[in-house]
């Protein structure tokens, strides 16, 4: 053994462990969350004026069709409402290497661009980042004037520019202001007479500006560009623009038949409301292989200068600094690891005695170092997830050890040189403890190997309890073992110190334990009844436990989720915003919340997907809170508070889930062609779903009807003056949208001119109705009243499609704290009540979190088979036998219902993490049945089915089984009091489990291998075929 035999290299190999994984702690990257891959995008084009019906068949289904061509798309979402299409792109969960996708989804929208109608913008692919920001600040205006939006833009800008610089930094977005655009309002009626159109005019302003090369001179001695000078750059210049009226050949400038000023969208698409204030907001995210913390004090400190030379009446709020978040995250899981390090040093303590405990509990610092080290090789960085597979794998790091330690120091007890047993233990313990390991390992690759993106999320626990098992079994048989030798010699504790030298042990325990192991082997059949017990009662239960995909996180935010009718223009929905905050901060444990209008907050939870734009009626706020106590009650009430008073509003208050995101707990999916019948099932569907219990709130695609006005063209009179209805749609849009011609470039930015009639005329119904119409051939005026009449009528708000197919998306939300499992039970349970029945042509499919549980379940069963031939396979080749493979097979199974009967004893919920828990738990309970039976077949009278020799071995092996057990279970205590409810039922599915297991290991496997080896030794063949075996 050369550790033993060198010293020097076993102090140089510790120095070493400990010098790699100390810095490699301090110098992995840091984050509350593992990254996800970003599979989803989406796709905005713009058609102006456009109905819902039009845009789906001139845009959405062209785009659909050139992006169902690449294979790795999974999921096509589209949504078509008036003037816009919008497409959610989904990629497959197997798709690791995203960015050449997304290249071949901009190759396809390219292509497919000039298939679009005349007036459709082209496709605008955006990523939809799953990550959360690291730092979001906001900018107010303080002032007791109206809002200047074009300083705060500015002002935004400026602050998006020092970030950017900061080392680390990954993007960094604006939030909560409008677009800048150079403005040119006519006079409608003006500009008529003299015979132009907006459009026209926009046409002329885009004429001179020659952004354009003209060429380029080229001669023996030089080349030059030839530029045209008339740039756009300022607003005077824009003034100045000579424009030529009619076709007389008269000129005037444009600043006499228009105001020209600069300023920003109006009306705006977006706004923010921080602390109360109008204000915009900055968002930035980090790099996956920098440390937030360090970046967050990195860019605190070079901003400071930048908010101290801000203006009066400017406010700098920091809404979001993650590295809060990360630091307390860290700190909860490093604290579970010291109490989790403790317990377990404290029951080796008293089981192996203080000699023992001291080189057991050696293993534990050691290995999580060597993890560490192998996290900064296999760029894993620490977050929640890697750092719970350190705390998981607190109780299994000295399960190898324990079994050294106890190994060796039964041979030192039989006076066994230390060398010598330190050998034999090596030579002994390697197959058991190889295949004991590989066994643990293969257990938890389906958890480290799990496609998709709740792969990607719990991946890192696998890997770290493979390092750590891994580290764990490298120590063990070598430095471990040679501690033990070497510190054979040390001088043992006065007797009165009783267990602290050997641990605890009494004479009347070790007698009542041999007596049972006697009687219960004398009935082999009964004890392997016995034994099955637990198991059984598990899976026979099974049916009766809740089940819950993710819980819920106790973090101290939640969001709001706020949206009025659709056509609810934005200023209506900052009115009724600021009306919801002031309710809302009638709370007392509510400190403050921001809201973003038009479009979705910054993403500030990794799970919280940014999904919304260009939505007037939409808003979302981020709630932050000085205390977490009681934070599902406080959900509950300001719910029903906010319910009570926004009637006309769907108002969702959310606490933050863990795990994948998905848009609605309850989703139901109808398919089918017409819309018509889509709207009358949907709404039945959603009229039934309302009647459930803890539904609080549902919505359907297809339920709203949108107002809008209807202009009926008389053709016969619009062609007597050379008009038809494209010429009037497009005079229409381009007097009321504008149109742009042209920009300016100031610095970096380019900002659009645009020309359109006055805010007065746009927002009076009288006025659009007699805007004067041009005549393209003949500059005749006439107003619009004179060949169209404008009419309210209903229509439909919102196509959706998925995957090619029209639907209905009907969804329900419930109340915080309820299961969406038990809810959807009872929905389909109503629906089997009602004999619910949809006609030929129409079908649904679920989505929601059955959906998203679904996925992942698969997902981490999808290696589950192979895995279990490797396993089945190690464990043939370690016993060299398939019966006894076999056996511990049936120990696999048999701890499922074990780690079932644990969850309903403890009335845990059945999810993503009480699987896991499995998972492992199954490569936990055959480690001690194998090293049982391993010793079995080991020794010369218990192989052969000798009973007194069985219960001998037995005897000897419950030392360390007893301890390993106790140290698993003792690991797990930090998680089994995680406040957040997250782990609990992870630590409960292991560590109840593992109690069970330990019957298995004692009990169940001397009464099997009995039965299979009958006590024969006095008849040779059979002893020399069971050798052969």
């Amino acid at each position: 053994m050369i550790f033993y035999r060198n010293k020097q290299l076993l102090i140089l190999s510790l120095i070493l462990i400990i010098v790699w994984g100390i810095s490699s702690f301090f110098t992995l990257p840091r984050m509350e969350d593992p990254q996800l891959v970003q599979r989803f995008g989406s796709v905005t084009t713009f058609l102006p004026g456009a109905t819902p019906q039009r845009v789906e068949s001139l845009v959405t289904e062209k785009i659909e069709q050139e992006l169902q061509e690449i294979e790795e798309i999974d999921t096509l979402e589209s949504t078509s409402t008036t003037g816009l299409s919008f497409i959610k792109i989904d990629l497959k969960e197997n798709i690791i290497d995203v960015d050449p996708v997304w290249s071949k989804v901009r190759s396809k929208l390219e292509d497919v661009s000039v298939e679009l109608p005349a007036g459709a913008s082209d496709p605008e692919y955006q990523d939809t980042d799953p990550s959360a920001n690291a730092l979001i600040l906001g900018l107010t205006w303080e002032l007791e004037t109206e809002p200047n939006y074009t300083i705060l833009r500015r002002l935004a800008e400026g602050l998006e520019d020092e970030l950017r610089t900061i080392p680390g930094t990954d993007t960094v977005d604006i939030f909560g202001v409008a677009e800048e655009e150079i403005q040119v309002d006519v006079n409608a009626v003006d500009l008529t007479q003299l015979g132009l159109t907006p459009q026209e005019l926009a046409q002329q302003i885009l004429a001179s500006d020659a952004k354009v090369s003209a060429g380029q001179f080229r001669s023996s001695e030089t080349e030059l560009l030839f530029e045209v000078d008339s740039e756009l750059d300022s607003l005077e210049r824009i003034r100045q623009i000579p424009i030529q009226l009619g076709n007389q050949g008269q000129i005037t400038r444009l600043g006499d038949l228009a105001q020209v000023t600069k300023g920003l969208e109006d009306p705006p698409t977006e706004l923010a409301i921080i602390n109360g204030y109008p204000g915009v907001s900055v968002a930035a995210k980090v790099e996956s292989d920098y440390r937030v913390d360090l970046w967050t004090e990195d860019a605190l400190t070079r901003l400071q200068s930048y908010q101290d030379n801000l203006s009066d009446g400017i406010g700098w709020v920091t809404i979001l600094d993650q590295s809060k978040y990360v630091q307390q995250r860290l700190d909860g899981v490093i604290r579970n690891l010291i109490l989790g390090s403790s317990l377990v040093i404290l029951v080796s303590l008293a089981i192996l005695g203080w000699k023992s405990a001291l080189i057991v509990g050696s293993a534990l610092p050691l290995a999580t170092l060597m993890v560490f080290g192998c996290m900064k090789i296999l760029e894993i960085p620490l977050h929640q997830m890697s750092i719970t597979g350190i705390i998981i794998a607190l109780g299994l790091l000295i399960d190898n050890a324990i079994v050294v330690v106890d190994e060796v120091q039964i041979r030192l007890q039989e006076g066994k040189a230390p060398g010598k047993a330190v050998q034999e233990t090596v030579n002994h313990l390697f197959i058991p403890l190889l295949a004991s390991t590989l066994t643990t390992v293969l257990a938890f690759v389906p958890i480290a190997t799990s496609p998709g993106g709740t792969g990607e999320f719990i991946g890192a626990i696998g890997m770290t309890v493979i390092l750590a098992i891994i580290s764990s079994l490298f120590l063990s048989l070598t430095a471990i073992v040679t501690l033990v030798g070497r510190l054979h010699y040390w001088q043992p504790l006065p007797q009165n110190w009783g267990w602290l030298q050997h641990g605890f042990s009494h004479p009347w325990l070790d007698k009542v334990y041999t007596i049972t192991l006697n009687q219960l082997f004398r009935f082999p059949w009964l004890t392997i009844g016995l034994a099955m017990i637990l198991p059984i009662w598990g899976f026979s239960h099974f049916a009766t436990l809740e089940q819950q995909f993710f819980p819920p996180t106790n973090r101290n935010q939640f969001h709001i989720e706020f949206e009025l009718p659709s056509q609810t223009a934005i200023a209506e929905t900052q009115r009724q915003i600021l009306r919801a905050r002031d309710l809302i901060l009638t709370y007392p444990q509510i400190d403050e919340v921001q809201w973003f209008l038009g479009k979705s907050a910054p993403t500030f939870f990794y799970n919280v997907v940014a999904n919304r734009e260009n939505a007037s009626q939409y808003a979302q706020g981020i709630v932050q809170l000085n205390s977490t106590e009681n934070l599902r009650q406080t959900i509950q009430q300001l719910q029903q508070d906010l319910d009570a008073t926004f009637p006309e509003a769907q108002v969702l208050v959310k606490q933050l889930e863990q795990g994948p995101p998905f848009d609605a707990p309850i989703e139901l999916r109808l398919y089918g062609s017409d819309l018509g019948e889509l709207r009358r099932w949907g709404n039945q569907l959603r009229a039934e779903l309302s009647q459930i219990e803890d539904v609080i709130h549902t919505s359907a695609d297809l339920t709203e009807a949108l107002p809008k006005l209807a202009l009926t063209v008389d053709e016969v009179q619009a062609r007597r003056v050379g008009l038809d209805n494209q010429a009037i749609a497009q005079q229409l849009d381009s007097s009321l949208q504008g149109s742009v011609g042209g920009s300016i470039l100031e610095a970096t930015e380019d900002i659009p001119v645009r020309v359109r009639v006055s805010n007065s005329t746009r927002g009076n119904l009288d006025r659009v109705s007699a805007l004067n119409l041009v005549a393209p051939q003949t500059g005749e005026t006439l107003p619009l009243d004179s060949v169209a009449t404008v009419n309210f009528v209903p229509d439909v708000a919102t196509i959706a499609r998925y995957n090619g197919e029209r639907i209905n998306t009907v969804q329900g939300f419930i109340t915080a704290g309820a299961l969406p499992d038990t809810v959807l039970q009872r929905f389909e349970n109503h629906l089997k009540e009602i004999n619910f029945q949809l006609p030929p042509g129409y079908r649904i499919s679920y989505g929601g979190e059955a959906d998203a549980r679904g996925t992942a379940i698969a997902n981490l069963f999808s290696t589950v088979g192979v895995l279990a031939i490797l396993m089945s396979a190690t464990l043939i080749l370690s016993f060299n036998s398939f019966r006894l493979a076999l056996v511990i097979g049936t120990v696999a199974i048999a701890a499922v219902g074990l780690a079932l009967s644990a969850l309903w004893a403890f009335n845990a919920l059945f999810g993503f993490t009480a699987i896991l828990g499995t998972l492992g738990l199954i490569g936990l309970a055959i480690n001690d049945s194998i090293v049982v039976l391993a010793a079995l077949r080991e020794h010369p009278e218990a192989r052969y089915g000798n009973r007194k020799a069985t219960v001998s071995v037995v005897f000897k092996a419950t030392r360390h089984v007893i301890a390993t057990t106790l140290t698993t279970i003792v690991g797990f205590i930090p998680l089994l009091l995680d406040p957040t409810g997250f782990w609990p039922p992870l630590a409960i599915a292991i560590a109840g489990g593992l109690g069970g297991a330990t019957l298995l290991a004692l009990y169940y496997i001397p009464s099997v291998h009995l039965l299979l080896y009958r006590s024969r030794s006095k008849i040779p063949h059979l002893i020399a075929r069971s050798a052969g075996e």
